[in-house]
């Protein structure tokens, strides 16, 4: 059928209505609140605007802590693939929003550049996993796993953000010799380190953990950002303060503690605690009074209950405001080898960043540290209360909305932003 010149004229003008639409729609808002399909996708949404050099924005307070992204192909082939809610905005829509929050407890924070992440994991995965880990491969965000080797190699000073689980820095194992001293795995895990220490020319392997540990206490120091779950949050304090390495035992075989283990420890140099109490007793599985649940003493082990995040001002503080974006503001607790920190020995200028309120102790907390930062959040994973040695792994398509792991995600993207000028 031959087409009339006004059939050409409609196929012409719908033409150029959806490229003008197409033209006009400038910028991706991805939204953070309950309207997002998949919060945790939506964080390797922003990496990847990022790592392509693109210019974004994280909108502090603004629909849960949205992000502003440049509207380009690529992102919305990803975002359509992902499931992630985005909207397409005009500069105009733009204009509005910057007022809302310009007039609000609400701050827009450039993000420059794609952090360099790092992973402290051993390389033969033991009978756990790791959220972070969880976390970052789900939401498609790139990192490099290290070790032992690379961390006394001073390879640290590659990366930008590096994250530690469950590693025992004072050498005990995690007092996992209790229960499983004859298991093939944790067999192997204790010959692996003492045949690294025997490498690098340390005694044994609390000396080399404790080694490992001032290595990345010096990142920190440096300018790196660091960020910490479960056991190492604690165990990474106690081998900075130890002043020789013999108290950080007890070694595999179950040797105790030097009965003054407490007054041999310098706390100076420690990022977040002082003054904590060390766990003498090889029969018990808890290392110091640092954690407030106390979970691996059955005599003191705290019940589960929630913890509410804090609220900060986005305009005077940024950081902490970034730490806690989230679209719920009470989250269900877990268990992890340390599940909470006890009020009493953190240190002064420590900020809590949640905490279960009429409890000794706090969950989640962040401070500055020479040049750098640290971020320290309790227990082993935001949506396994219980998580055992050789439960599987969490899979977090069954949980794309979860608050808890969008506490791990702020921290991933913190180190991209850029640094405000104070103000006074």
């Amino acid at each position: 059928m031959r087409r009339t010149p006004l059939y050409r004229t409609a196929i012409t003008s719908l033409l150029a209505l959806t490229l003008a639409s197409r033209a006009s729609a400038q910028h991706l808002l991805v939204p953070m609140d309950e309207g997002q399909g998949n919060h945790l996708k939506a964080y390797g949404l922003a990496f990847s605007a990022l790592k392509s050099g693109g210019r974004a924005e994280w909108l502090l307070n603004y629909r849960g802590g949205a992000f502003l992204l440049p509207d380009i192909p690529s992102l919305r082939r990803q975002a359509t693939l992902d499931g992630v809610t985005v909207d397409a905005i005009t500069d105009g829509a733009l204009a509005t929003a910057r007022q809302e929050i310009a007039a609000g407890n609400m701050d827009a924070v450039v993000l420059e550049r794609a952090p360099k992440i790092a992973i402290y994991k051993p390389p033969n995965e033991p009978p756990w996993d790791d959220a972070v880990s969880l976390a970052l491969t789900y939401a498609g965000i790139d990192f490099t796993t290290i070790w032992d080797d690379a961390v006394l190699a001073g390879d640290l000073a590659k990366y930008d953000w590096v994250h530690l689980h469950h590693e025992d820095f004072t050498g005990q194992f995690n007092k996992l010799h209790l229960a499983y001293r004859d298991t093939p795995w944790f067999i192997a895990q204790v010959r692996r380190d003492e045949a690294t220490a025997r490498t690098h020319g340390l005694a044994n392997v609390p000396a080399l953990k404790k080694a490992v540990a001032e290595n990345i206490r010096a990142f920190v120091e440096r300018g790196g950002f660091l960020f910490a779950m479960c056991g190492a949050t604690e165990s990474l304090e106690l081998a900075i303060a130890g002043k020789e390495v013999d108290i950080a035992g007890p070694f595999s075989d179950g040797s105790p503690l030097a009965a003054d283990a407490d007054q041999r420890m310098d706390w100076t140099r420690t990022l977040a605690f002082t003054g904590a109490h060390v766990e003498p007793s090889p029969y018990l599985s808890a290392l110091s009074d640092i954690d407030g649940h106390q979970v691996n003493v059955p005599a003191r082990r705290q019940p589960l209950g929630s913890y509410a995040l804090r609220e900060f001002s986005a305009k005077l503080d940024p950081v902490p405001t970034m730490l806690v974006q989230d679209h719920v503001g009470t989250l269900r607790d877990y268990y992890g080898v340390t599940t909470s920190f006890n009020r009493a020995v953190l240190k002064p200028g420590v900020t809590v960043l949640a905490g279960e309120e009429g409890t000794p102790w706090v969950k989640y907390i962040h401070g500055d540290y020479g040049k750098g930062s640290w971020t320290f959040l309790g227990g082993h994973d935001p949506e396994d209360a219980q998580h055992a040695i050789g439960s599987p792994p969490t899979d977090l398509s069954q949980h794309p909305n979860s608050g808890g792991y969008r506490l791990i995600l702020n921290n991933v993207l913190f180190p991209a932003a850029k640094k405000k000028p104070l103000k006074t």
